[in-house]
């Protein structure tokens, strides 16, 4: 009130009005300007490695997992207050584009049962895989990248990347993994014509890999595939035009560096990958 009305009257006979001694006034007052001159520079750090952490992770973090890349760094914010100082930077989260399908394949009409049965939980590395397909618009014409995934820690332990939405795609996936295919107990996949294949199965043949199918039509039965698709359309492929096959595999190599080793995941207490296989494997030991 004092500093409002100080253009029109004394501070000296407000402060008498209100039975405020000057020297209070002026110690507040000296206070609040050093507490918003705090605000100011604890803003302007938050705001720097805010921009540092979206940048870092593919400009595709939300208020959620920059929270908690800031507190890695000792840093608490809100995600609130979080989300106000992205909007000042003027940055944003490139989640949820729409995106549409091109093209279906015939279904797998195989015998094969549901044997995973959406038991998602794993408790030892390598020991399920799941997989999925989706397609990338490369030039003039739709591309497809094949997922492995190792639903123990939601690792990316094979993809690949081609022309063709065949067999030949997920067999490329297979020769990608780098850890002993007999570690594998099952496989899991919707479907797709593109996973039914003498090759394909005399590889898990040989391999004592027992073959789980989802359920003719039903999506959820094989979540967790098509949830890291979702993610890895909304994070690499949405409002991208990729030139060629080779520049769509080298950003593929450096995207699936990134999701196994650095990205944050939820499901994982916001580790990723790797962390959370490491951390696992010492708290065995």
């Amino acid at each position: 009130m004092i500093k409002r009305n100080s253009h029109k009257y004394s501070v000296s006979a407000m402060c008498e009005v209100l039975q405020i001694s000057r020297s209070t006034f002026y110690y507040d007052t000296k206070v609040a300007a050093q507490n918003e001159q705090e605000k100011m520079e604890e803003e302007k750090v938050l705001k720097e490695k805010i921009l540092e952490i979206f940048n870092n992770n593919r400009r595709v973090y939300g208020t959620r997992k920059i929270k908690k890349g800031l507190a890695k760094l000792g840093l608490t914010a809100s995600r609130r207050r979080i989300g106000r100082l992205m909007d000042e930077l003027g940055i944003q989260s490139t989640y949820a584009q729409p995106s549409y399908k091109p093209m279906t394949s015939p279904p797998n009409e195989e015998s094969v049962q549901n044997v995973l049965n959406r038991e998602f939980q794993v408790d030892k590395e390598m020991t399920i895989l799941v997989s999925d397909l989706t397609y990338v618009r490369v030039g003039s014409e739709w591309n497809y990248v094949c997922f492995l995934l190792d639903l123990y820690n939601r690792e990316v332990v094979g993809y690949s990347a081609g022309k063709r939405k065949d067999a030949a795609l997920v067999q490329r996936a297979f020769k990608s993994i780098k850890q002993p295919l007999g570690k594998i107990k099952m496989f899991h996949t919707d479907r797709g014509s593109e996973f039914k294949n003498v090759e394909i199965d005399e590889l898990l043949s040989k391999f004592q890999i027992k073959r789980s199918l989802s359920d003719k039509g039903n999506p959820y039965d094989n979540a967790v595939a098509e949830a890291t698709f979702k993610i890895l359309k909304t994070e690499l492929i949405n409002g991208r035009h990729f030139q060629t096959l080779e520049q769509l595999s080298l950003e593929l190599f450096d995207y699936v560096n990134w999701y196994n080793n650095i990205r944050m995941h939820s499901s994982l207490g916001y580790l990723s990958p790797v962390e959370y296989r490491i951390s696992s494997l010492k708290n065995v030991v």
